[in-house]
């Protein structure tokens, strides 16, 4: 089965329609072959047994109503009708036909043995070389003769044909139908995937006409909207990494140069900014933005390749982290108020460095915009941050968590992004929202990671138990 499934993948759609309707005659000239010929061939007999009653019960009535008359009526031209007189051993036609003596030998033994009613039977009868079969029925009258009608087994075999071929060629029109149908429905699968092959090609190339326009509402048109949707993200993405990487690059620029400068002079002689002391201190203030730049670039491209392979549950002290940060962050705006609603037993699942990593950017981020206070909530899979600084336009808000997006006074467009990719791989969703004091950013956990580690306690209580 796996062999077949394998060599069905490598098919095209046409060759993979080919082949259905393929097993599909097999499969039908099989069923015809085992199970409908047969149930053909016993209606076919019962049928003609039918006819043969049909026969004779208008002769009946007929010799009934003239008992001292031979009947000289042709009810159906396929049957040949006989009366056996017992008295005299002798055979009577009514079709003007004559008996074969091996069948009236077969007759005088029937009848001799008692015949009740109507007996149904069928006799092979030879003529030189050559034998054909016939089906007949015996009725015995109220006079005590009996009634023959003899019908050619050739007549049934006719009819079982004719009914069978009914059969195949009515299936063979809706196999033919249905094989027309299907190969209209490929073809309106094959078009619409040729024609997201050929835009894949195109974006793939940088061809500025790439374009596609398929207008369905089954999955196929959901995944060319989808290959448009990502086509243009992905334009999006670019335009913002090639902007970013101009930022970055005039960002790098200016403290370069100016260390560059200001080192050049200090060695000629030249203190650019008053003294030697201060013109120092202008080098180790931009050799620290660009310590900080730098940072940013390495542990965002850590962040892209963070996988949560920590033990399932809550198990990292998320009160410690915080309270951590704030002892080395809160010195930087020393008159910012820092509200506190700290669980102390809330636990949070991670490691600790990507998370202590999130909270110093959600402060920072904090104290860049914050005027009085900034108040810091944690509770039980729940992480608030909030400032009193102004609020943030909508159409920013969506993007916030995007990489290289920077707010009103952002730096980098990097620590929101990092926050985003660490909350999301450890099963957190972060979310920015406005708020009458102010700007909350809020991290909240996921219903499938708190249903995980209850799943496991519970199945090591029962293993305890």
């Amino acid at each position: 089965m796996k062999r077949i499934r394998m060599w069905l993948r490598q098919l095209s759609l046409t060759q993979q329609l080919l082949t259905i309707v393929f097993l599909f005659i097999v499969i039908f000239a099989g069923f015809v072959l085992i199970f409908l010929s047969p149930s053909i061939d016993r209606f076919s007999e019962t049928e003609m047994f039918r006819i043969l009653h049909n026969s004779q019960t208008t002769l009946i009535s007929y010799i009934e109503e003239n008992p001292d008359k031979v009947p000289q009526l042709e009810p159906n031209p396929d049957v040949v009708d006989f009366i056996y007189q017992p008295s005299d051993d002798r055979v009577l036609s009514i079709s003007g036909e004559k008996m074969d003596s091996f069948f009236v030998e077969r007759i005088r033994t029937m009848t001799q043995s008692g015949i009740s009613g109507t007996v149904d039977d069928r006799i092979q009868v030879y003529n030189n070389e050559t034998s054909e079969e016939y089906l007949f029925s015996v009725t015995q009258l109220k006079n005590g003769d009996y009634l023959i009608s003899v019908l050619a087994n050739a007549y049934r075999v006719q009819f079982q044909q004719s009914l069978i071929n009914g059969v195949v060629m009515l299936n063979l029109l809706f196999v033919s139908a249905l094989f027309v149908f299907l190969m209209l429905w490929v073809g309106t699968l094959i078009i619409p995937l040729s024609q997201i092959k050929n835009y894949i090609t195109k974006i793939k190339n940088d061809d500025p006409d790439a374009s596609l326009n398929i207008s369905r509402n089954d999955e196929i048109g959901e995944v060319a909207d989808a290959l448009v949707e990502m086509s243009t993200e992905l334009d999006r993405q670019n335009r913002e990494k090639e902007e970013m990487i101009q930022n970055i690059s005039h960002d790098l620029k200016t403290p370069i140069a100016t260390i560059k400068s200001y080192g050049e002079a200090i060695k000629d002689g030249i203190y650019p900014y008053e003294t030697l002391e201060k013109s120092v201190d202008v080098i180790i203030e931009h050799a620290s933005r660009l310590e900080k730049k730098v940072q940013s670039l390495i542990v965002l491209n850590k962040m892209g390749y963070l996988l949560d392979d920590c033990e399932e549950g809550e198990t990292l002290n998320m009160a410690r982290i915080i309270e951590m940060t704030l002892l080395s962050l809160k010195v930087i705006r020393p008159e910012i108020e820092f509200i506190r609603d700290i669980d102390d037993k809330v636990m949070f699942h991670g490691e600790e460095e990507p998370w202590r990593i999130v909270v110093e950017n959600l402060i920072d981020n904090a104290l860049r915009y914050a005027k009085t206070f900034i108040r810091i909530r944690l509770r039980d899979g729940e992480l608030w941050v909030v400032n009193d600084g102004p609020k943030i336009d909508e159409e920013l808000q969506e993007k916030l968590f995007r990489p290289y997006e920077k707010g009103n006074d952002g730096k980098f467009g990097l620590g929101l992004s990092i926050v985003y990719r660490v909350a999301t791989t450890y099963g957190y969703r972060v979310s920015a929202e406005n708020l009458p004091e102010g700007v909350c950013f809020r991290i909240r956990r996921e219903a499938s990671r708190r249903e995980k580690p209850r799943k496991k306690k519970e199945r090591k209580k029962n293993n305890g138990s």
